[in-house]
């Protein structure tokens, strides 16, 4: 969802590095795509073991969910031309699923808000397992559509999120936007395709998704 279907992941970054970090690390801050994909009580964890936080679990996921609150209700928009590629895939007979590190209730706060749907939706909060940079979530929402790794697509546009859907086997697409903090897209390189424009990620879909349907 964020940084694909949504342009949240640059509100989060904002958010980060102005409101949160300074808040619960004292000294060294974390790069920001170090966390970008991951669930926010991981990211809490994460940051407890290599830098110097000085909240509670408690106050930092509060930060957190503030900040999402505002975000999603308020102030992210879809990316251009989601709307226009759901629409393709819908035409192909194509299922979706989202497959997120946000909470089931930021999801919906965001389908719910743009009319968008999917046959399945998966949070890493339901999710009994490690979160996204493992593959876990993706091969339960494989499982789930009743398909497999090799005929499924996966959007992504965090280093984490390509790490676990190319984990999990899946033919991986990174979109980067204009939050990526790696302007050598280093990170997203183990994804089978880099885009970085809305329309070539459209463009990209709809190709890459013909042609696994068409092996």
């Amino acid at each position: 969802m964020d940084g694909v279907l949504v342009d949240s992941e640059t509100h989060w970054h904002a958010a980060e590095r102005d409101r949160i970090f300074p808040a619960a690390i004292a000294g060294e801050q974390p790069a920001l795509d170090e966390v970008t994909g991951m669930h926010y009580r991981e990211i809490y964890h994460y940051l407890d073991d290599n830098y110097e936080v000085t909240l509670s679990e408690s106050a930092f996921t509060g930060l957190y969910e503030d900040a999402a609150e505002e975000l999603y209700a308020e102030a992210v928009d879809l990316l251009p031309g989601v709307q226009e590629t759901l629409a393709a895939l819908d035409d192909r007979g194509v299922q979706r699923a989202v497959v997120s590190s946000s909470p089931v209730a930021w999801i919906d706060t965001v389908l719910d808000r743009f009319g968008v749907s999917f046959e399945s939706v998966y949070s890493a909060d339901e999710f009994d397992g490690p979160g996204k940079p493992e593959p876990g979530v993706y091969e339960d929402a494989i499982a789930d559509l009743g398909t497999t790794p090799e005929r499924t697509v996966v959007v992504e546009d965090s280093v984490n999120g390509v790490q676990s859907a190319g984990r999990a086997g899946t033919t991986v697409i990174a979109y980067r936007g204009d939050h990526d903090t790696e302007p050598d897209g280093d990170g997203l390189a183990p994804a089978d395709t880099v885009v970085q424009t809305p329309a070539a990620l459209h463009e990209t879909v709809l190709e890459t998704v013909d042609q696994v349907d068409g092996d």
